[in-house]
């Protein structure tokens, strides 16, 4: 169980540096290697899926993803955040930072589905009518917008950020620290969100901060 840090955001995310020479074989061909995870990753995530042959389309619909929307309903309606769905979409964050931080070169460990790896991530469970405005929920996702509009430049410059990373691995098999501090504060800043605009876990809004 988590346990809260008196003072600290709700949601807190540390990465370990890897103080250690990383694999550059697994570094150049990341993307490829990366491919079942993300199938992993898409299919309990949820969303719909195609294949096209010719004349014939074969959807599916995978199950799972983050729950918002069930949340919402019962924080708004019940004051209540059922200790199960929150434990739910903690365990699926985690995984995805997981992932995450493997596309970032952050890791060369392939990313586990239970184990924390390097990747240590802590949501805090909320006592609900303590801690949570029942109506806030309706409008956090318009409140966000800000946050959104400066992660989406954040993340741009994360890209870039890792093709430098991905070519100074290749020729020293080190990750550069500075380049290394700013994609956790980049994955730090979009899990606080996330943290309160859509798994609904506070009502503290998120610092413009990387640290």
């Amino acid at each position: 169980m988590t346990t809260p840090v008196p003072g600290a955001y709700p949601a807190r995310l540390e990465i370990q540096y890897p103080d250690r020479p990383l694999d550059r074989l697994s570094t150049f061909l990341r993307l490829l290697y990366a491919i079942p995870i993300l199938i992993v990753l898409a299919l309990v995530s949820g969303g719909t899926f195609e294949w096209q042959s010719g004349d014939t389309t074969t959807s599916f619909i995978a199950a799972g993803g983050v729950l918002v929307l069930p949340p919402l309903l019962l924080i708004l309606f019940r004051q209540k955040y059922p200790r199960w769905w929150f434990d739910w979409n903690l365990a699926l964050t985690r995984f995805e930072y997981r992932v995450f931080a493997y596309l970032l070169m952050m890791d060369d460990r392939y990313p586990s589905t239970d184990d924390e790896q390097s990747v240590h991530l802590e949501l805090d469970y909320p006592d609900v009518p303590r801690d949570l405005n029942r109506w806030l929920p309706l409008v956090k996702w318009l409140l966000a917008i800000p946050h959104l509009i400066v992660l989406l430049v954040l993340f741009v410059v994360s890209v870039l950020l890792a093709i430098v990373a991905w070519f100074a691995i290749l020729f020293t098999g080190r990750y550069p620290q500075g380049l290394f501090g700013f994609q956790t504060g980049f994955l730090r800043w979009g899990l606080r969100v996330q943290a309160y605009a859509f798994l609904l876990i506070t009502d503290r809004y998120p610092p413009f901060a990387l640290e």
